[in-house]
């Protein structure tokens, strides 16, 4: 365990002076046991023979001569690790100059021999003499900023080349702190917190002959008070190595800084009347007479505790007397312990605590300068007095709804102003409460807020509607405001009030609010009721004839309805048992709530001005149709919808409601038309031309040829059935002008009028398409005695079926002729063919044998 083991003591040799402590480390190098290492050390006055001294291993080691003073304990072995330990002998004697060695015991039977190290240690006496200059150390008053200066003396008178170390240091009660550090090499080190003093010259180290140590301070501070202590050491150097041999300290002086008397009085109580200007004065008591500056700030603050956050400096006088502060505020030195502060035209935000700072600056070394005390004042209240605003707050509901999209208007007065000042202005509030019960929670909505700067802020109840222009906040005058809602809903029926405040002008030119005065709330509130829309149709002249006017006026009355307008469509319906058009409904003329007319499904070209509506007055509407025929006979009625103005040009529907009928009925005996169509020809040949015959029959009353007339259209289905839309071919009017309808194939159409009564419609090259149902639609036209033409009913013939035919003789005839004629050329060709082959390329000698007459052909034969 033991191989390679190097046991190692301090290299050279130790010096040590009579009465100190010496230290001697041994350790163990290339150590690797689990456990401690014992240690043995021995001494020898000449370096030749030994004696034990101490042991960490052996109890009985130590020869007599050390075992009383090892339990003294003025031998001790401390133990730094598990191979390392140290031994301590205090008090050192000049008998225990010689040899010292250390050594480590084995307990390893393989491994011979003990491994050790030796070091010599001399012994000096003591010749280090340190003390103050004076006894006992003096105890110094001085104020603060004043200079001062402390000697050390300190000599050796060893045999030995040694060199002195000097530390001063101050103590102030268990705390300790160095100043300023001569080393044994000759070099100067402050200590922490002096390092700029140093620097700046203000503390300073200086020797006086060879043996005297002087701290000079050229101002005091109030952190120098404590006492100050000369610590000496004695360093000797040992092979290039540095041995601090002894250390001694001695009290040189304790140091009383005096604190400098300064007090600050500023009047406790004052009150100026707003306009006029404060004047305040900082009297200064201290006890310095030397050469001193004061610094002196006002401060101001709105709480008498003048806490940092909430003072703000007014003005400052340095101590090179420029002055620093805000522009109507003035700060002056009267004599050499007065300052004034000068307010001008003081206003209410100058009401408050004014606070006076002093501070006293000393000149220091190089021009610098150091501040020796500080105070503040009491607070001095200072209260403007001012005379408040008086004024009442009216509002006034100028404009107050009946029912919905009514406007309101509210008007928010100043009323009964009294000490009323140029700078002084009003700002408006509006609130919104909403009614309940008188046991339920009010609270207040905030519509709309001012400012100082007339700034207007919205709520958010109204800023949604503020930006869309519902709601309309305006100042008609200096004491006037107004609140107008464009549309009033039935959400915002409530309590309204306004809040007034007067606002004071500021020194910086802001505005401080002074007082509110609120105004009794106005309740806005009707009672939600139905929309009520009648309108009433009459005829003035209730029988006519086909072809005179027919006349309707719609009469409309409106209730909870706001200033409403009507806009009127006219409708139609076919008569009850008129089986034409069941169940439908016509929109013929409407004019719109801006009088606006239009035709809606009024189709007839020939009376596009037969229809007027018009409006006879607010509630009152006028329908004529002129030149009526007997197709316009049915039930006739008003449908009008009530419109309520929303803003601007925008309208709502507020309700809507349609009239009774009333019925054009044409009681008289005319004519009654038929229509059946007619054709030689209902089954064709592809090719050929189909003629289709429309015949009109007349019934009752016998009619001049004159004074009839037909519109004739022809329309075909082309399927077997009649499941497909009916296909227009051709029209011909009453006026003669035929219209043909285009066609994908090639037939082509022709109508015609071939009698009075009859029309001829032809499909000339009639095709495979022209299949299926055809019929006719007639409408007739009958002049009246009054010489004007009425349409009748429109009816339509029973459709006939028509066949279109393949002529099968001339489809095939072309076909067989090519077919026989390239059948009888490639039989000939075959026989050709055949005959040729026989003939030469099957040729074969066949010897006839007889046979019986019998036999037609031999049977050898193929």
């Amino acid at each position: 365990l033991c191989r390679g083991r190097v046991v190692r003591v301090p290299a050279g040799t130790l010096v040590r002076v009579v009465g100190t402590e010496l230290v001697i480390p041994c350790n163990v190098s290339d150590y690797d046991g689990p456990s401690e290492q014992n240690f043995d050390w021995s001494f020898s006055s000449s370096g030749s023979s030994f004696v034990e001294l101490a042991s960490t291993w052996e109890v009985g080691f130590p020869a007599q001569l050390y075992r009383e003073r090892l339990q003294r304990g003025e031998i001790q072995l401390r133990r730094t690790a598990n191979d390392a330990v140290e031994l301590h002998i205090k008090n050192v004697q000049p008998s225990d100059q010689g040899h010292y060695k250390c050594s480590t015991p084995s307990t390893d039977a393989t491994v011979q021999g003990n491994y050790e190290d030796t070091v010599q240690v001399k012994v000096l006496a003591d010749a280090l003499h340190v003390g103050p200059s004076a006894r006992p150390p003096p105890s110094l008053s001085l104020r603060e900023g004043e200079p001062f200066e402390l000697r050390c003396v300190a000599s050796s008178a060893s045999p030995l080349h040694t060199h002195l170390a000097l530390l001063w240091e101050l103590h102030r009660g268990p705390s300790r702190r160095n100043i300023l550090t001569l080393t044994h090499e000759g070099r100067f080190h402050p200590g922490p917190g002096y390092e700029q003093r140093y620097h700046s010259g203000d503390v300073r180290f200086d020797t006086v002959g060879s043996d005297s140590y002087r701290l000079l301070v050229s101002r005091a501070l109030s952190a120098d008070q404590g006492s100050y202590r000369c610590v000496v050491s004695e360093w000797i150097a040992d092979q290039g190595n540095w041995q601090e041999i002894q250390e001694k300290a001695v009290e040189v002086a304790t140091l009383v800084i005096q604190p400098t008397v300064l007090r600050a009085a500023v009047a406790r109580n004052l009150s100026v009347p707003e306009g006029k200007d404060l004047d305040l004065s900082c009297n200064i008591t201290t006890d310095r007479v030397d050469e001193v500056r004061a610094e002196v700030t006002w401060f101001f603050s709105r709480t008498p505790d003048g806490s940092s956050p909430a003072r703000h400096m007014l003005a400052r006088l340095d101590r090179d007397s420029l002055l620093h502060g805000l522009p109507h505020v003035a700060l002056s030195h009267v004599d050499a312990r007065s300052y004034h502060l000068l307010v001008r035209d003081v206003g209410k935000e100058n009401s408050g605590y004014y606070f006076c700072h002093v501070a006293l600056w000393v000149p220091g070394h190089n021009r610098s300068w150091h501040k020796v005390a500080e105070t503040m004042s009491a607070p001095a209240s200072v209260g403007v007095t001012w005379l408040e605003p008086d004024y009442q707050v009216y509002l006034n509901a100028s404009k107050v709804p009946g029912f919905s999209d009514e406007p309101t208007e509210l008007e928010c007065r100043v009323v009964d102003l009294k000490n009323a000042e140029a700078n002084i202005r009003f700002t408006v509030s509006w609130y919104y409460r909403m009614n309940r019960r008188s046991d339920d929670v009010v609270t207040s909505e905030l519509l709309a807020i001012m400012d100082g700067d007339w700034t207007l802020r919205y709520g958010e109840r109204s800023k949604q509607r503020a930006q869309d222009g519902e709601f309309i906040f305006s100042k008609e005058h200096a004491d006037t405001f107004n609140f107008r809602i464009q549309r009033t809903t039935e959400e915002d029926r409530g309590n309204y009030y306004c809040v007034v405040s007067a606002w004071t002008k500021q020194r910086n030119n802001s505005w401080a609010k002074s007082k509110d005065v609120f105004s009794k709330p106005v309740n806005i509130f009707w009672v939600s009721e139905d929309s009520v829309l009648v309108v009433k149709a009459r005829q003035p002249k209730p029988f006519f004839a086909a072809g005179n006017t027919f006349e309707m006026t719609c009469k409309v009355s409106a209730k909870n309805i706001k200033s409403p307008r009507y806009s009127v469509l006219i409708t139609a319906e076919k008569p009850v048992g008129d089986l034409s058009s069941p169940n439908e409904t016509k929109y013929i003329i409407s004019l719109d709530q801006d009088s606006v007319v239009k035709l809606e499904n009024w189709t007839d070209a020939s009376r596009v001005d037969g229809v007027v509506l018009e409006k006879v007055q607010e509630d009152e509407f006028r329908y004529r149709m002129y030149q009526t025929q007997v197709s316009d006979a049915g039930l006739y009625r008003c449908m009008v919808t009530a419109w309520s103005p929303v803003g601007g040009s925008l309208w709502r529907e507020a309700a809507t409601s349609l009239s009774n009928p009333i019925e054009i009925d044409f009681q008289t005996s005319g004519p009654i038309f038929n229509a059946s169509v007619h054709s030689d020809t209902p089954s064709v040949i592809r090719g050929d031309l189909i003629k289709l015959f429309c015949i009109i029959t007349v019934e009752g009353a016998v009619l001049d040829p004159d004074d009839m007339a037909f519109d004739v259209s022809w329309f075909a289905v082309h399927s077997f059935g009649l499941d497909k839309a009916p296909v227009l071919l051709s029209s011909l009017d009453r006026k003669g002008i035929v219209t043909t309808a285009r066609r994908d194939w090639k037939s082509d159409l022709s109508l015609e009028r071939v009698s009075v009564l009859e029309f001829l419609l032809q499909v000339h090259g009639s095709e495979d398409q022209d299949f299926g149902n055809y019929y006719c639609s007639v409408t007739p036209w009958v002049k009246s005695p009054t010489g004007s033409w009425q349409r009748e009913a429109e009816i339509h013939s029973k459709p006939i079926f028509i066949t279109v035919k393949m002529d099968v003789l001339n489809a095939f005839k072309y076909p067989l002729l090519i077919g026989v004629g390239l059948s009888t050329v490639i039989g000939l060709l075959s026989c050709l063919i055949g005959y040729c082959s026989s003939h030469w390329c099957c040729k074969k000698e066949v010897q006839e044998t007889r046979r019986e007459r019998r036999r037609l052909m031999s049977m050898e034969m193929d």
